[in-house]
Formats: C-alpha cells, structure tokens, sequence
C-alpha cells in the first residue's frame, strides 16, 4: 500500500483559555495532517524533528494511537519544539514559540504516491530548504499539495518568506491556505486574485478557508469559482481547524483518484467542478468535526461518514 508523507512540525501545544489553566495537547500542522490521513483510513507518516524527552514520547504516544508511521531519525533533535496557543473569547488561537526545526534524511520513498508540507518546516531553516529539495525530488513520482499555515512570529514578514511559499506553490498540484494566511501574505490583495496567481504559477486547485463562511476555491482550467459552505457545529476551539480540513481534502482526492502520482496529477488537472466537490465537503465535514472538540481532534472516516449521511447535500 502506498503511503502519504507528510514533511514538517510536530511539537507540544501548551493551550491556554481567557481564565483557565494551561493545557497540553500533541500538535503541529504537519503531525495535524498525518494523524488525520490516518483516522480517515489512509497510510500515512510524519518526517518531523522531535527529541526523546517526555514531550518527544506524547507526540509518539499519539501518532501510535492513529496508526500513522514515523520516518526514521524524525527522533533525532536535542529537545521538542513547543506553541504556547491562547485562545480569545471565541475559541481563537493566537500563537508564539519555543522550537527549532531540521529535516532527517529520508530513507525509502519508493512507496511514497503523494508529499505534503506546508507551515513553519517550510520556511523556518536549517529545514526549510531540506522540505523544498524532498519535495523536488519526490514530484517527478507523486503529487504534492501545500499550506502556507502562515505563523508571523516565526515568519517575521511577508517578504521574509513569500519567495518560499511561492516556490513551494509553483511545485504543488493543490494549494489551501486560510483567508488569514493571504492577507498576511499579499496586503490589500482580493482572495480571488491570490487564488488566480498561485494557480497560474503551477498547481491545478487552490482553496482558501474562511472560517464561518465555509471554502472558496478555483482551478487553473476554469474561469468559474466554487464557494463550499461551512457546516455549522458548537465551537469549541479552532486548534488544528485548517490541517484538519487540509486532512480531509488530501483523503477525498485520493479517495477520487485525483491525488497519488503522474497519472492521478493529470487527472486533477482536466476535472472539472463535480469531480472536486465531494473531496471539497469531506474538508469542511472534517474540519466542522475538529472544531466542535478541544485541541486538535483528528475524526475517523466514520464520523465523517455519519455527518454526510445525516446531509445528502455534504456527499
């Protein structure tokens, strides 16, 4: 069975509420990702840096819990990275950190059929640019999807990391980020038009998230745009909301035959809108499902599945 790789963090979220106590929850956009393929029933694994301390033993203790893999040497750092997340009065994470960040040399990628990364492995070095030489190798074999999951604490500015994010999009088959994340990186710039540049830079999908108004999306080969409601649940928190919804959309691809290799990358290039919109509600069916539970809760394909039969319209 091939395998999803997913390249980049995985550290310890020290999650604090207008009130509470500080809380710790294994975390990390990239581990979100791969824990999250592997509750929906995908192979998956996690290329990461942590160390084997306490904190490095909860981040192994839950990907064993998923049944996702772990790349050999991912162990290998002196300590575990960690986010202190504080949440405002609606459940929203605002972010500062204590980590460091490398990449392990990757043994076998014969079995590797798609790669994602995104967030702060791909821009923050020395492991940036070992995240952007795996991707290049790997594209010739399987596709690749990323998020920007931008971080102005560790990212420093727009024009400290647009020149990554933008050639990490140029190498990508999908690209998701969240409304955020492009007014971050492009100031005063319309969604669509960001949208329309990474596509014309490569990719054949790019989605953006926008919170309670649910995902707007447009392709390389259509002049149109797909507006995917959200699916409306009791908010708990948002830790973990995009890389659940970056987990859900890499599993309904796959599932469509759009994503895992050359063959499946051309595919994804001349689909059209129906081909795409059951991948696009499984992201919002899977995120919907993380928010309404603290922390970064990865669903099981059959929780998804019970939301969409609860609603024909999500299938």
């Amino acid at each position: 069975m091939s395998r999803i790789l997913c390249v980049g963090e995985a550290l310890i979220d020290v999650v604090t509420s207008p009130g509470g106590q500080p809380s710790e929850h294994v975390g990390g956009s990239l581990l979100n990702v791969a824990n999250g393929l592997a509750r929906l029933g995908h192979r998956s694994s996690i290329c990461s840096w942590w160390a084997r301390d306490p904190h490095g033993e909860l981040i192994a203790a839950s990907i064993a819990s998923t049944g996702a893999e772990v790349e050999p040497g991912t162990d290998s750092a002196a300590t575990t990275s960690v986010a202190q997340a504080t949440l405002d009065a609606e459940g929203r994470a605002k972010y500062t950190f204590d980590l460091t960040w490398d990449v392990p040399e990757v043994g076998d990628l014969s079995g590797v059929s798609h790669v994602h990364t995104g967030s702060i492995g791909a821009t923050l070095e020395p492991g940036g640019a070992k995240v952007v030489e795996l991707v290049t190798r790997l594209r010739e074999t399987a596709t690749v999807t990323y998020d920007p999951n931008v971080r102005p604490a560790i990212m420093h500015s727009p024009e400290a990391v647009l020149g990554r994010v933008e050639e990490l999009v140029s190498l990508s088959d999908v690209v998701k980020a969240s409304d955020e994340d492009i007014a971050w990186l492009y100031p005063g710039v319309p969604l669509e038009t960001a949208l329309r540049r990474w596509v014309d830079l490569g990719p054949a999908m790019a989605v953006c998230t926008r919170g309670p108004l649910g995902a707007y999306a447009v392709l390389r080969g259509s002049r149109d745009q797909l507006v995917v409601p959200h699916n409306t649940v009791a908010l708990a928190d948002t830790v973990g909301a995009g890389d659940s919804f970056m987990a859900g959309l890499v599993s309904g691809l796959t599932d469509a035959g759009l994503l895992g290799g050359p063959v499946q990358r051309m595919r994804l290039a001349a689909a059209a809108w129906p081909e795409l919109a059951t991948a696009l509600h499984r992201a919002v069916v899977t995120s919907s499902v993380t928010v309404s539970h603290a922390g970064a809760y990865a669903p099981s394909l059959a929780e998804v599945r019970a939301v969409v039969a609860a609603d024909p319209y999500l299938a």
